[in-house]
């Protein structure tokens, strides 16, 4: 049962909240103690808030996921947890959400604030929002925004323009990307795997996957040479770290297009060293830059 309730979690999925720690990391105040301390408690609340959506969804989606390939293993789809365990480990993982943000004193209303909109925006998703094609991928999107959101109250960093931009863009681009693996599968078996993948067709996400990608990378651009961020970390190398942007995102775009498999954006990064690799470079330069220089 342990085993169950833990993959019900998903804690491979807090990958996602790393976002969290990117307003401090960009501040160039990812050695400050207060900073760190601020965004580990809101890493974790925002964790637990977001298992306690994954149970909210596993709950409602029990019939679909018994008749899905691959979901049908999940817990709940499977009768290893009953839909009453995981109602009340729902209730468990917000109860703890709120007492990690009660412990950021002055920023925990701000950051309470947003991870409650998360929960009640993921609610309105679950229940009805993911039906409608485009809306379900721009709500995605906007969790990432949110998180990153949460990081900057808890860090009292101010968000450029251009990295929300940025966020929400790049994981729209992941979104249709993870979009064009159930058309595939819709085209292979003649069933979506959800209601709105009938919406989509791979001629429509082979363009979206371009525009947004396309788009995402202008916005890092214009983000590294901005005069307002330059100013703001006394560097204008910045833009030195794009090649490493580009490499990302023709990565995935290969593994999109031509392995099509980006079902599990999550499983991609944990999983493939030449996106691990990328990641890490990018980290690492822009770390050189930001705090060495």
């Amino acid at each position: 049962m342990n085993k169950d309730i833990i993959k019900i979690m998903r804690p491979k999925q807090w990958l996602k909240n790393v976002f969290v720690f990117v307003p401090a990391f960009f501040a160039g105040s990812i050695t400050d103690v207060h900073d760190i301390l601020a965004s580990v408690i809101t890493f974790f609340a925002f964790s637990f808030a977001a298992s306690s959506v994954y149970c909210l969804n596993d709950i409602i989606d029990v019939d679909a996921d018994r008749r899905h390939p691959v979901k049908c293993s999940r817990p709940i789809a499977s009768g290893a947890v009953t839909v009453s365990a995981a109602a009340r480990l729902m209730g468990m993982l917000l109860v703890v959400s709120a007492i990690l943000v009660m412990l950021l004193g002055s920023e925990r209303w701000a950051v309470g604030g947003v991870i409650l909109f998360y929960v009640l925006l993921n609610i309105a998703y679950c229940i009805r929002l993911k039906q409608f094609a485009i809306v379900d991928v721009c709500i995605i999107a906007t969790g990432f925004v949110l998180r990153l959101l949460a990081g900057g109250f808890a860090t009292d960093v101010v968000l450029s323009k251009w990295i929300v931009l940025m966020t929400f863009l790049l994981t729209l681009f992941l979104s249709f990307a993870k979009r064009r693996d159930d058309v595939i599968r819709m085209n292979e078996t003649g069933e979506p795997p959800r209601k709105n993948t009938v919406r989509y067709n791979l001629t429509f996400i082979n363009q979206t996957v371009t525009i947004t990608a396309t788009v995402t990378l202008v916005c890092y651009i214009m983000y590294t040479v901005s005069p307002d961020v330059g100013e703001r970390i006394h560097t204008p190398y910045l833009y030195l770290t794009t090649v490493f942007v580009i490499l990302g995102l023709l990565r995935y775009i290969q593994i999109t297009v031509v392995d099509e498999k980006s079902g599990e954006p999550t499983k991609i990064m944990l999983h493939d060293r030449f996106m691990q690799t990328v990641v890490l470079l990018w980290a690492m330069s822009f770390f050189v830059i930001i705090y060495m220089l």
